[in-house]
């Protein structure tokens, strides 16, 4: 029966005359039409495209504030005081006040079925239009674009709720009886095992890049990337055989895992993970790389500049990204010093900033004792105590390490003298990512200032580095808050990296460390500016290898809380103490017996988490309406 009847549906408030890639992930809903007044209007059509595309999430606001992934995992923090600003969710989960009636702000176990339901209207009801550039290749594509969309979408839930009720491609009538509409959770691997086929076909049928305009719409590279990311996450042991979900079944009695461990379920993940590469480099995908007058690679501004770089100025390194993304300012400012406009508040905790490696690239901490002192990697040429007495010059055209006269040759500086040991002879990741003090700031041509009774860059408030640092990755050099300059970037989903290092992994965990493994690691090191891994490391040296590669590639972009959980390490690395240096300091000093001194490790606070954390429980609120879900383990 054809629908005439009025409807709610998501129409978006754009007056160009086209509607834009950035439209495709913004809007939200604001009239009534009927079915045939939007699906006979090419304009109107693309507006509801639009509506689909709007839940792919924000790596930038939302992975820290909305998603939250950046905060709750462990290589960022931020003050209590902010929880008053919108932050209170994100919060609580490191306090592991976590619980079905939490707070969460994507909320998808509710939005994502209803983005689902608008994609799947869509491919009932589009069409081609005559006497408009809809014809019946661009219906076809745009067709392909939501069904992306809905895997994508389901792919997502799986990730933060395990399984969930699964009808896919039905439209549900709201007047159905009951036993239609309340059902209960669908197994883990029936899912994955239906997204699988779909990303599949959907990787034959998809352009394999989409030019300028339509940059960030579906594309065959990005659905491949979404299905090796899905199985990879199967394939782990938070989903592969974790006997905290052996008992958990549906109203049906059905049990939602399977209470083995599979292997195979990692050897799935690499030929995924394969083809997934292999057709990246076949359409040009690539590391992104920047090279010194001389040819050589420029580690520093490599790593600076795919955090930065459009897809369009040669950063194609990205597979999935978002080319517009909301409050850009705000998030700048988040992370930037006080002293030139920054919020400030935000930090990389102590545990990141012992993570990455030195320039030789070892690991120079490699625990931590009772009383929170680490335990200095003897190999590592990493020193703690004191300051440097000269300036570290390398071969860069980075900016952001000391003021211009100082190079020479082709060289710059990294870290100038007075530098506290803890930051020099580092590896260049590391410069980009953390702000220490004392370290460059180019907008201002001085030193940062985090020592208390003057310094600029601090003071006894929220909106101050409250372990010491501030966060440096993913922001340009030339963002300066109190002048109004914020510099476009794009939002990163998914690069090029993560399928090395996560095929890395699944070969890894199926093969054991054979020389792919150390392949596609060295080159993420290589560009990196570090040595290859050492050879002959064994099966468990190598996972917890690629563990610390991957904490330290893809810090502070969200990727992190994923991976912590997928490996069932919450307990180790969210269950803790956090450290940093002395906020109260205001003497460069690193004397354990001076209580003003700056360089010394102090106690910031304690997190928390409880194993029932590991995936999201169904919100109360839909417990409450449909008595046939479970509630998952723990909660």
């Amino acid at each position: 029966m054809k629908r005439n009847n009025y409807i709610l549906i998501t129409l978006l408030s754009l007056f160009l005359s086209g509607t834009s890639c950035s439209d495709y992930l913004d809007y939200q809903p604001d009239d009534f039409l009927t079915m045939d007044m939007v699906f006979t209007d090419m304009i109107r059509t693309q507006d509801w495209l639009a509506s689909v595309y709007s839940s792919v999430p924000s790596p930038m606001w939302g992975y820290f504030k909305d998603q939250g992934y950046n905060i709750m995992g462990d290589d960022m923090t931020i003050p209590f005081e902010w929880t008053q600003f919108g932050w209170n969710n994100v919060y609580q989960y490191t306090l592991s006040n976590w619980n079905p009636s939490s707070g969460w702000n994507p909320y998808y176990w509710v939005e994502l079925p209803k983005r689902i339901r608008t994609g799947l209207i869509f491919l009932e009801n589009v069409r081609v239009i005559p006497g408009s550039d809809q014809n019946a290749a661009k219906v076809e594509l745009m067709k392909n674009e939501v069904r992306f969309l809905i895997a994508y979408y389901y792919s997502l839930m799986l990730e933060t709720y395990g399984p969930f009720p699964f009808k896919p491609g039905v439209i549900e009538n709201v007047m159905a009886p009951a036993d239609s509409l309340l059902t209960t959770q669908t197994p883990y691997d029936e899912i994955v095992d239906w997204c699988d086929t779909e990303f599949k076909h959907l990787s034959t049928v998809l352009p394999a890049d989409r030019e300028t305009a339509e940059w960030g719409r579906a594309t065959s590279i990005m659905a491949l990337a979404m299905r090796a990311k899905m199985l990879l996450f199967a394939a782990s042991p938070l989903f592969n055989g974790n006997p905290d979900f052996k008992d958990w079944k549906n109203a049906d009695g059905v049990n939602l895992f399977k209470p083995d461990y599979d292997p195979q379920k990692w050897v799935r993940a690499a030929a995924a993970h394969k083809e997934l590469i292999d057709a990246a480099h076949a359409a040009n995908y690539a590391l992104y790389y920047e090279y010194n007058n001389d040819g050589s690679i420029d580690p520093f501004m490599s790593y600076y500049n795919l955090s930065l770089k459009r897809f369009s100025e040669g950063n194609r390194e990205i597979l999935f990204g978002r080319p517009e993304n909301w409050d850009l300012n705000g998030f700048q400012a988040h992370h930037l010093q006080k002293g030139i406009g920054g919020n400030a508040g935000m930090g990389v905790t102590q545990e990141l900033v012992d993570a990455f490696y030195m320039a030789n690239g070892v690991q120079p901490i490699t625990g931590y004792n009772a009383d929170g002192a680490p335990i200095i990697n003897a190999a590592s040429d990493y020193v703690e105590k004191g300051f440097s007495t000269s300036p570290d010059l390398r071969k860069t055209k980075w900016w952001g390490g000391g003021p211009s006269n100082l190079a020479t040759n082709g060289l710059r500086p990294i870290t100038l003298d007075g530098t506290y040991n803890m930051y020099c002879n580092r590896e260049p990741r590391f410069y980009v990512s953390v702000i220490y003090n004392e370290k460059w700031i180019a907008v201002q041509n001085r030193k940062t200032e985090f020592l208390q009774k003057g310094g600029r860059d601090t003071g006894f408030t929220f909106d101050a580095p409250q372990n010491g640092y501030n966060v440096s990755k993913r922001i340009n050099l030339d963002s300066y808050p109190t002048e109004g300059r914020f510099p476009y970037q794009p939002g990163i989903l998914y690069r090029l990296a993560d399928a090395y290092l996560s095929y890395a992994e699944a070969l890894n965990e199926s093969q054991g460390a054979n020389q792919e493994v150390y392949h596609y690691i060295n080159l993420v090191r290589k560009r990196a500016g570090i040595p290859d891994l050492q050879p002959d490391l064994s099966k468990d040296e190598m996972r917890k290898a690629i563990q610390q590669e991957r904490r330290i590639e893809f810090n502070c972009e969200g990727v992190r809380f994923g991976d912590v959980r997928r490996w069932k390490l919450g307990e180790k690395y969210f269950d803790v103490d956090l450290w940093g240096m002395n906020f109260r300091g205001s003497v460069k000093s690193d004397d354990p017996n001076n209580s003003e001194a700056f360089y010394v490790r102090k106690f910031y606070k304690s997190r928390s988490f409880d194993k029932k954390q590991y995936i999201w429980p169904v919100p109360q609120a839909q417990m409450d309406i449909n008595p046939n879900l479970v509630q998952a383990p723990g909660y």
